[in-house]
């Protein structure tokens, strides 16, 4: 849940940045950082890896040997990625917002169209401590997908053409065509639902993909999971319920349903996971809740 911890002061930082990310982007947020840093005296480690596995390595190296915080430069995968190595330790997360979607800097508060004003308010900002979602070992900080959303996730990522949020259009369209409400067998708290569904979601905040508000309304201070169904409806009313998801207003909509808990499984056939925008993996898969299990710079 989130506790306020009071300020604190940086005199040492990581920050976790990828420069070949959102075609320059990445690398604009890594020097604007560096400089603001660097002007307010703050002592940087500029972690920069290979690979995202090695990247993680760096980071928690640099937590291990101690810094203040670790910030990480970039989308809600950069997030994804430092919270790996933070969730369950006292290090706070400070987000410098560079990618696409930002939900988790948008949830926090944080200037997401100017780098450097974001930093400078980091430098200044509160410890607080907020919930993370653990799915078959990964932490999440957004939502997990589970349905028509991670199917056009899924064919996304393996095309090579378009690039940016086309692909995803055309994906959409592409899954569209065939798809077909699935079978789910949930279990919540202990307690088995079987249904059919367009999608299943599993919210620690109540947004991902860039403002998509599928689990408006939840907290990341109550140490619950909310647990969204959209039922089967046809596709044009799918199409045309969408843009409420933008907005919040699809909750009074008949195909809407949620369970708040703090442990759900999640089964259904030929499904792959994904949350934070990261691939998690095929169905079956379970989510708990762990409050107040990161630390953040607000």
């Amino acid at each position: 849940m989130t506790t306020q911890e009071g300020s604190t002061r940086l005199r040492r930082v990581a920050l976790l940045s990828n420069p070949t990310a959102g075609k320059g982007r990445g690398a604009a947020a890594r020097e604007t950082a560096l400089q603001v840093l660097g002007s307010a005296g703050v002592d940087v480690v500029d972690l920069v890896g290979t690979d995202a596995a090695d990247a993680q390595r760096l980071a928690a190296q640099a937590v291990d040997e101690g810094v203040d915080a670790l910030l990480a430069a970039g989308g809600d995968g950069m997030v994804h990625l430092a919270t790996q190595v933070l969730a369950g330790t006292a290090t706070p997360l400070g987000v410098v917002p560079a990618g696409t979607g930002n939900d988790v800097a948008r949830h926090l508060g944080l200037p997401r169209d100017d780098v450097a004003a974001a930093v400078r308010h980091l430098l200044t900002a509160q410890v607080t401590r907020v919930d993370v979602a653990d799915a078959g070992g990964t932490a999440f900080v957004t939502v997990m997908c589970a349905g028509f959303d991670a199917i056009v996730n899924e064919r996304a990522n393996q095309m090579r053409w378009p690039r940016g949020q086309m692909r995803y259009n055309l994906a959409t369209l592409a899954e569209l065509r065939t798809f077909r409400p699935l079978g789910y067998r949930l279990e919540l708290d202990g307690e088995q639902v079987e249904l059919e569904a367009m999608m299943v979601s599993v919210g620690n905040l109540p947004s991902f993909g860039g403002g998509l508000r599928i689990a408006e309304g939840a907290r990341v201070d109550d140490g619950l999971l909310d647990v969204v169904v959209i039922k089967p409806v046809s596709k044009l009313e799918l199409v045309k319920t969408y843009p409420k998801l933008f907005k919040g207003t699809h909750l009074s909509h008949p195909a809407f349903e949620r369970y708040r808990v703090r442990s759900v499984e999640v089964v259904a056939d030929g499904i792959v996971a994904y949350a934070d925008g990261e691939r998690l993996g095929p169905l079956p898969m379970t989510v708990t809740a762990r409050p107040g299990a990161l630390h953040v710079l607000s």
